[in-house]
């Protein structure tokens, strides 16, 4: 089993656990007294304190030891605004910031405070003149991340803090992932960092307040660690803290040079290897160790299932890996697709046989998910309505009954050859208001039907009457080779990726094609409004991403050049997911309003 989510956490470095072996022996007593053993537990105290000051760059009475990385936070947040109270009560933070930060700034303004937030590229990244345009004369504390943790960015920690120095605002930052790799540049005010972030252990996090910067600790005074932190400081994790992050920092020059290697790899193979996928975060001003991607028409959960089968543990920002229904905060900021969304971050010494294993086994991972959603032809080319080779696709398709509408059943060739494209003309609409028989008649001649369009220019009007039909379910029963090999670029289905279940999508596939009048009819309890000029309507409302997005694919091609596909989903990472998709297919998002998006065909 290969572990590729070091971002979250390491396991225990070697020199780690010899540290804290020997610690616990030695550690145990209480280092406020003056005693032989409570002497010895201050001496591995202090020692561990000037080795972790040392690399982060302060001195060693600004470093105090906490709980943890979070602790270290709430704290270091908590105490600069009551230290600066005078001020002003205004909170600045990033709109990428770690949860820990978001959620003391919630606390924040719940106790009366103010928050504003600085936003970001799309690349993860905040622009410094802007951040520094934020602060004013009632700032009282900047929060920013020295890198983000989803998506690698490295923010202008430098930059901002000279901003603020000459502003007369402290800044706050979170280095709980650039730590590992070297210092923390620029004049901060605060820091914090967490130990299990570079194979400490965990229970443990730092806390850095420079000397001049007003602070008042939370809570009940306490004694120790400067009264910053309060409780009994756990003596062996912290020395095997201050061990572990002098041995890595011993090796990160030249672990960084041969892991930015690694992932620059991935950043240029996976968009080659799977269609429809974005790399994501800035490409140069980045950890060394990790790297994002989100595939196009895939449910975030089921590929990490799939890759944890094929023997890889990776992490996700997608909604359904959260544990909640609301995709990640970061890539919402961004604007960046965030389901079928993989974060791979590398732990050092990674061999490049393990990357490579991993390249090979995503793309049949990715077809998996793609094919048991009913998606694998949009991969192909979203804008046509039927795939390029029908055997790849469907393969019925090479059935003679399946390609005949008069050898099969008349009913299924009735609501085969009954699409969209068949509106747009006041003739057929008059005809099929008059005769039920032609509109029937129409369906299974075939040659009735080419001999319609032939005649009717194209239009997107919603009057136009094409008859109703519903979108294709998706194909979960066929075989899984077949169902793979419909994705361009998917990797040979040998015995690279285990079949791994796949959660169904919540109800029934939303009907392709409705008119205004019947949408407006079936979904006022969801608040969706229809515009007049709404064209083709895909209800996925109560529908979960991709579910929505895999429709809009579906029909998109079913329109004309210039067409308008109506979508109303009422969940929440659709907001970020359809306008993503618009941008990397290439189609216009005409308005997003609560429920309803209208997107216009281009091309």
């Amino acid at each position: 089993m290969s572990s590729f989510d070091a971002a979250s956490s390491l396991p225990l470095h070697p020199l780690a656990r010899q540290a804290l072996l020997a610690a616990l022996d030695e550690g145990w007593a209480d280092p406020a007294r003056p005693h032989r053993e409570g002497r010895r537990a201050r001496m591995l105290l202090d020692a561990a304190r000037e080795s972790a000051a040392e690399a982060v760059g302060c001195r060693p009475d600004e470093l105090s030891f906490a709980a943890s990385g979070t602790h270290a936070l709430h704290s270091g947040i908590a105490g600069a605004l009551a230290g600066r109270h005078r001020t002003g009560r205004e909170l600045i933070v990033s709109s990428v910031e770690h949860s820990a930060v978001l959620q003391a700034a919630e606390a924040h303004e719940r106790g009366g405070g103010s928050v504003s937030e600085v936003g970001v590229d799309r690349t993860g990244r905040v622009d410094a003149q802007e951040y520094v345009e934020a602060l004013g004369k009632r700032t009282a504390l900047a929060c920013l991340q020295s890198a983000n943790h989803e998506v690698g960015t490295v923010q202008p920690v430098e930059e901002v803090a000279a901003g603020c120095a000459e502003a007369g605002v402290p800044l706050l930052v979170d280095a709980a992932q650039s730590l590992p790799w070297g210092p923390v540049p620029g004049d901060w005010s605060l820091l914090t960092g967490s130990a299990h972030k570079w194979g400490g252990p965990a229970g443990v996090g730092l806390l850095v307040v420079r000397k001049g910067v007003r602070f008042a600790p939370p809570g009940p005074a306490d004694d120790r660690e400067s009264g910053r932190t309060p409780g009994f400081e756990n003596i062996p994790a912290i020395v095997a803290a201050a061990a572990s992050l002098r041995a890595v920092r011993a090796e990160a020059e030249a672990e960084e040079a041969r892991l930015r290697t690694v992932t620059d790899r991935i950043r240029a193979r996976v968009p080659a290897l799977v269609p429809d996928t974005e790399v994501v975060g800035d490409p140069v001003r980045r950890l060394p160790h990790l790297v994002t991607f989100s595939c196009l028409y895939v449910d975030g959960e089921a590929l990490l299932h799939a890759l944890d089968e094929a023997g890889f543990s990776v992490s996700s920002g997608s909604s359904c890996t959260s544990g909640t229904l609301t995709p990640s905060h970061v890539l919402r900021a961004m604007g960046v697709l965030s389901e079928g969304n993989v974060r791979v971050s590398l732990p050092p010494g990674t061999p490049e046989s393990d990357v490579e294993r991993f390249l090979s086994v995503l793309p049949g991972a990715v077809a998996q998910v793609r094919a048991r959603l009913g998606a694998a032809p949009l991969s192909a080319d979203d804008a046509a309505p039927e795939a390029a080779d029908p055997e790849a696709a469907d393969p019925e398709a090479a059935d003679p009954e399946a390609a005949d509408p008069e050898l099969a059943d008349p009913e299924a060739a009735a609501s085969e050859t009954a699409v969209p494209e068949a509106a747009g003309s006041e003739a057929a609409v008059s005809e099929a208001a008059v005769s039920e028989a032609a509109v029937s008649e129409a369906a299974v001649s075939e040659a009735a039907v080419s001999e319609a369009e032939a005649a009717a220019p194209e239009t997107t009007a919603p009057e136009a009457a094409a008859p109703e039909t519903a979108a294709p379910e998706p194909d979960t029963d066929g075989p899984e080779a077949e169902s793979d090999s419909a994705l361009p670029g998917a990797a040979d289905p040998e015995p690279t990726v285990p079949e791994v279940p796949v959660p169904e999508p919540d109800t029934e596939i939303p009907e392709a094609d409705t008119t205004a009048a019947e949408a407006e009819a079936t979904v006022p309890e969801a608040e969706a409004t229809v515009p007049e000029d709404a064209g083709v309507i895909v209800d996925a409302l109560g529908k979960r991403c991709p579910v929505p997005v895999i429709e809009l694919a579906k029909v998109i091609g079913q329109v004309p050049p210039g067409g308008v596909v109506t979508v109303l989903a009422d969940d929440e990472a659709a907001r970020l997911d359809i306008p993503a998709w618009c941008g990397m297919t290439g189609h216009a998002l005409v308005e997003a309003t609560g429920t309803t998006f209208r997107v216009r065909r281009v091309g």
